[in-house]
């Protein structure tokens, strides 16, 4: 079996892109396990999945490296938007895109008849603790002390169509992210599992961050999780609503603005190459 294929990164969150708007992509759990090996795939931090839809102007599905089926992907929508208008797909600049978290509005930026970066509504920040969802009692969980792996940690939870807790820190480079965010992910707080970023406060317009993302692991960037992290250093009081945010990830950065009716996300999309894979049965 010959698949082709698009590699694409937003921030250096890259995944794998299959146009399934003709024919669709059989068992693709297993093919997100496959291909996203960097040794003996293709590599990436999972696939996605570029489909009809009946509501919008096409459909998104994302598949973890790990196989799991995400609700959403913010640097990934944005390389849709790309994918879509790049291949004569969409004729416009103001496009919508079905997700499992909804429909989502892009706004793209042009530049020598391509799509360089986009802007993605993401919709409201979700703060009620069962519809992100994290056992423990409130109606918002904002600087709340925990207990995650025998240690103290004061936690803001926020979905931005999937689960996110974020933790401020003094230093976020000399972690054990993998010890760490294992334990956050697997925590029974969590019933769904959780993204978790650790966030340092540069001042009242910058923050930086390291995510550790369910399903994939550390990576290098990540679209909900910077928005999340935006949203909790609004609601801790570090930055100011409204105000735009940017924020440095270990493979580039975001802008994020948060009020209370959205959040705007706005990156660059870039391709990398196009390839065609075999598959054995």
């Amino acid at each position: 079996m010959e698949l082709k294929f698009t590699k694409m990164q937003g921030c250096g969150n890259d995944y794998i892109y299959f146009d399934c708007t003709k024919e669709e992509l059989k068992n693709p759990e297993e093919l997100a396990k496959i291909l996203s090996d960097r040794h003996f795939g293709i590599g990436g931090d999972g696939i996605v999945m570029i489909c009809k839809s009946n509501v919008a102007d096409a459909k998104m599905r994302m598949f973890n490296a790990d196989g799991s089926e995400g609700k959403m992907c913010g640097n990934a929508i944005r390389c849709v938007g790309k994918y879509l208008y790049d291949n004569h797909m969409v004729n416009k600049d103001e496009i919508t895109i079905d997700t499992l978290s909804g429909i989502k509005k892009l706004k793209l930026y042009i530049k020598d008849n391509k799509v360089d970066s986009a802007r993605v509504n993401m919709g409201k920040a979700e703060f009620d603790p069962k519809k992100i969802p994290v056992k423990l009692e409130g109606e918002k969980i904002i600087n709340k002390e925990v207990n995650i792996g025998n240690k103290s940690y004061n936690i803001t939870c926020v979905s931005m169509g999937n689960p996110h807790c974020v933790v401020f820190m003094d230093n976020i480079k000399d972690i054990d992210i993998k010890k760490i965010g294992m334990e956050f992910e697997y925590s029974p707080l969590f019933p769904e599992r959780v993204n978790t970023e650790f966030v340092k406060v540069i001042n009242e317009n910058t923050i930086e961050m390291r995510v550790w993302e369910r399903g994939s692991g550390e990576t290098l960037a990540c679209g909900t999780g910077a928005c999340a992290a935006a949203v909790a250093s609004v609601e801790n009081g570090f930055c100011k609503k409204g105000d735009d945010i940017k924020v440095i990830l270990l493979g580039g950065e975001l802008i994020i603005n948060y009020t209370d009716e959205r959040v705007l996300m706005t990156g660059k999309a870039t391709k990398v190459f196009e390839g065609v894979i075999s598959l054995e049965n």
